[in-house]
């Protein structure tokens, strides 16, 4: 009489769905709408105005920029809102734990500059002449190790003398 020994593979897979088990339901769980919004779904855009004029808007569905922004080498702009809007190009209320970053592409062209940390505006100076490119990213967590939620596409930059 042979005794019945379990195939190796059999037995890793077993194996390893009751790893995947032990390890929670959370996956399985719906969703709870309040994390949605702690996530900000709602935003689908970007409007930046300079001296309450819009100067430049971001459609996240279509990946777009219209409008640019300017600034003469040695100067810097007023201070320019940066305000994530839903479909409708209204403004999407954000809790305390959500910020922006900006990244210049090059730093030696231009500069973003924050009055406070993670401040959802600043200032561009114009550090030569040149152009580059400016991301913005809705930013949720502690300011500096937070994740991002929401990233537009590079929106163009000069920095020329008028």
């Amino acid at each position: 009489m042979r005794h019945f020994q379990p195939k190796r593979p059999f037995a890793l897979l077993t194996a390893g769905l009751l790893v995947l088990a032990a390890c929670g339901d959370s996956a399985m769980e719906p969703h709870d709408h309040d994390d949605e919004e702690d996530h900000a779904e709602e935003v689908e855009g970007v409007i930046l105005s300079l001296s309450g004029q819009n100067i430049a808007a971001y459609n996240g569905d279509t990946g777009q920029w219209t409008g640019e922004l300017e600034v003469e080498p040695g100067e810097e702009t007023a201070h320019i809102q940066v305000m994530f809007v839903d479909h409708n190009a209204q403004a999407v209320t954000l809790g305390s734990d959500f910020y922006l970053m900006v990244e210049v592409e090059d730093e030696s062209v231009a500069e973003f500059e924050q009055d406070t940390p993670g401040e959802f505006g600043g200032h561009l100076h114009g550090v030569a002449e040149g152009d580059t490119d400016v991301t913005f990213s809705l930013m949720h967590g502690a300011v500096g190790s937070g994740h991002a939620d929401f990233v537009t596409a590079p929106l163009h930059v000069h920095v020329h003398e008028h």
